[in-house]
């Protein structure tokens, strides 16, 4: 049970990271595009600017998903490490609970912020429901919250393989 737990975590780690990816490579290709349609085309379009904070939402929080699950999210030790390991277990313990506190909240309000916009269009797209632009809110806590409760239950996964990169740097004894 663990391992097919962990393996469908995996699986959604992976999909997470090349959601963000796709929406930063996307986010680089629209970007220029709007900058040279209005300076070299004269005719500035109207979507790569709304759409690029479309993308930036959905970077966000399937990013932020993924980077919890591997460890490589911002966090200040300073003060847990000087604790006694009892209490040092405490703390960690008591940040899941509220990292799942947090992704409830993200899954809870963020629900509620689709379905009351759901009816409205975004103007610079008129085919877009404003409601279809922040589920990505919801969704990036649901995938936070397993995560959250996989670290709770099944402990730490950051060193697993698919969360590891061996970074190779040139150098003039590597060639």
């Amino acid at each position: 049970m663990r391992n097919t737990v962990l393996r469908i975590n995996d699986q959604i780690y992976r999909v997470c990271i090349g959601i963000a990816v796709l929406s930063v490579l996307v986010m680089t290709l629209i970007i220029p595009w709007g900058i040279f349609a209005r300076y070299v085309l004269g005719s500035g379009s109207s979507w790569p600017e709304p759409t690029a904070i479309l993308l930036m939402v959905v970077f966000t929080f399937f990013g932020a998903a993924a980077s919890y699950r591997a460890g490589a999210h911002m966090a200040v030790s300073m003060a847990t490490d000087r604790f006694p390991p009892a209490l040092r277990q405490a703390a960690a313990i008591l940040v899941q609970v509220l990292m799942a506190l947090i992704a409830v909240f993200m899954i809870v309000k963020g629900a509620k912020l689709c379905a009351g916009t759901w009816n409205q269009f975004l103007g610079e797209m008129p085919s877009l429901r404003v409601g279809i632009s922040y589920l990505p809110i919801p969704i990036g806590g649901v995938i936070t919250l397993i995560f959250v409760l996989e670290k709770l239950f099944l402990g730490d996964q950051s060193k697993r393989r698919v969360m590891s990169f061996d970074v190779v740097e040139l150098s003039e004894e590597a060639v």
